[in-house]
């Protein structure tokens, strides 16, 4: 997987580089470019370290020779808090850079619906044959009931007069 995350960065970092290329610093060069910065900072977001201080001590051995230079922790948050704007600008022409940002992506969050809560009502209920027990992480909870959907495209979320009825729209909680 090595070799694979640094044929990925190492073409993170030219496409990066050559996005960047007209852009000139004031004062000193820094030892991090800021093609480098945020080429490290997406490594880390792809390996999925949290921790800076953390992330900066695992460079070495899981990246070794990818960074010449590696700023301690608090240099690192100051330049990347700095180079924000920057990485926003980068983030969205690379996306708009790939195939996917005219794709008709769908994405598609849930929340749950509780529709009761002792197991004499769950069994007197009109949805006692489709609602089923599920577990709400952002509760952190059982759940006995069904699942509201919310399905959103580029362009917006679908309106509900444009969604098939269902067939039978008389279950009840």
């Amino acid at each position: 997987m090595t070799t694979d995350l640094n044929t990925l960065l190492t073409a993170l970092y030219v496409w990066i580089d050559d996005f960047l290329a007209g852009r000139v610093r004031a004062g000193r060069r820094p030892r991090l470019t800021d093609p480098e910065l945020l080429t490290l900072a997406t490594a880390q977001v792809l390996l999925g370290v949290r921790s800076e201080a953390r992330w900066l001590r695992l460079v070495p051995e899981a990246l070794p020779g990818a960074f010449p230079y590696l700023p301690g922790q608090s240099g690192y948050n100051k330049r990347l808090r700095g180079a924000l704007p920057l990485l926003k600008r980068v983030i969205r022409d690379l996306a708009a850079d790939t195939d996917l940002w005219t794709d008709p992506v769908w994405l598609v969050d849930s929340t749950p619906v509780e529709c009761a809560r002792s197991r004499p009502a769950a069994l007197r209920s009109a949805l006692a044959g489709i609602a089923g027990y599920g577990w709400c992480r952002s509760h952190s909870r059982w759940f006995w009931g069904l699942r509201l959907h919310l399905v959103c495209t580029p362009p917006g979320c679908r309106s509900p007069g444009r969604w098939p009825t269902p067939r039978s729209t008389n279950a009840r909680c």
